[in-house]
């Protein structure tokens, strides 16, 4: 029985990755929960799992979820250290890494420096410290399995093959709900229009990363060191219908290509399973109901998020944390309604901007340039 910890059960990998649990309670028992301040639904998730410890986003609500408990042997922990404790537990076999944005770096480092199997859902872990976090995997012997679509699709892809035949990688994206929308309406959009993704269904800020195709440039930075690929071999193209995740080209001219239905329980019982597969209980891709796949190339002028990503990807090191920290900062604004939806991007490159550029030779580096780049994007807003 494979032992889990969840680093955001809340949120909707996590919630997903328990409904799974739920289903193979044979083959995995949940540990331990982190969350962060939605004790309602965690209160749900550990009076059915019974985890021996659980972990919330402060003391305040450590200490609410304490009194709505009454289960003894449950140990209630708060902050940065009950997150890390959560994830390093000495019987903990896998640690599903699902905390949205940076907050999910410390614990996942720490889960890996603890020689856990890491399941990735954060792919800001990689963005940030992306050196650091394979270093230290390769040391520790600690696999890291992804549960993004698109990652999740490529690794499928790329089994069996050696890497000298790969061609290219061929990320796909929807496009999100503004596909369509010119420069000029999407200064008007509203936060509401921005939340109303078209296939999936996610939190709040990575659907509106996924609007402003600032998620695909995030997964860009992430697939380059999760498979140890230059970004010039990774290729992305727009696929509204969200049926192909993802795509490898080989030297010969074959495509290899992992479809199913657009549903996040896919790639997270994978993660999990790994090598093996799990009945999930989806319905199968119906291809007599399928109009049509296509295709088309990202539009830079109308979504320069992804070519803010390639300016981190060239300029290196501390630039991938700037990037992702001030993108954050802004989407955060944008959705308290400070900045309009094109104000995201101009923010984050203003912010790349003022940023001199260093070596991220710890993680504190990383830890460093997200904290300067988050002050100095509150500051321009």
């Amino acid at each position: 029985m494979k032992k889990l910890a969840i680093l955001g059960s809340t949120g909707s990998i996590g919630i997903n990755t328990l409904d799974l649990v739920e289903k193979n309670r044979d083959r995995y028992k949940v540990v331990s929960l982190s969350a962060g301040a939605n004790i309602r639904v965690l209160r749900e998730q550990v009076l059915k799992f019974k985890p021996r410890i659980v972990s919330v986003l402060n003391e305040d609500l450590a200490v609410s979820l304490e009194k709505e408990l009454d289960i003894r042997g449950i140990e209630i922990l708060h902050g940065v250290e009950g997150a890390k404790r959560v994830a390093t537990l000495p019987d903990v076999d896998m640690v599903v890494s699902a905390i949205v944005g940076a907050a999910g770096l410390i614990p996942t480092i720490s889960a890996i420096k603890a020689g856990k199997d890491i399941a990735l859902a954060n792919k800001e872990t990689l963005v940030m410290a992306g050196k650091i976090v394979m270093k230290e995997a390769k040391l520790n012997g600690v696999a890291i399995l992804p549960i993004d679509s698109e990652h999740s699709a490529i690794f499928q892809s790329l089994l069996g093959h050696q890497e000298k035949d790969v061609k290219r990688i061929i990320l796909t994206a929807s496009g999100g709900p503004f596909l369509n929308y010119s420069y000029e309406e999407l200064r008007t959009v509203t936060v509401q229009d921005a939340l109303n993704h078209p296939n999936w269904r996610m939190g709040k800020k990575i659907t509106i990363d996924s609007a402003s195709m600032m998620n695909k440039g995030l997964e860009l930075i992430e697939a380059i060191w999760l498979f140890d690929i230059p970004h010039e071999k990774i290729h992305v193209h727009i696929h509204p219908q969200s049926i192909i995740h993802s795509m490898v080209e080989y030297i010969d001219g074959s495509v290899i290509a992992q479809m199913g239905i657009p549903d996040m329980r896919m790639p997270i019982s994978y993660a999990l399973a790994y090598p093996e597969r799990l009945q999930t209980g989806l319905p199968s891709l119906n291809f007599l109901e399928i109009d049509n796949l296509t295709f088309d190339l990202p539009d830079e002028k109308r979504f320069p998020a992804l070519k803010l990503a390639y300016r981190a990807i060239k300029e290196g090191e501390t630039m991938s944390a700037v990037l992702n920290a001030a993108n954050e900062v802004a989407v955060d604004a944008f959705l308290h309604n400070k900045i309009s939806f094109n104000g995201i991007p101009d923010i984050i490159e203003q912010t790349m901007d003022c940023h001199k550029v260093y070596e991220i030779g710890t993680i504190e580096d990383a830890l460093e340039a997200d904290h300067w780049a988050r002050m100095k994007a509150s500051e321009l807003i």
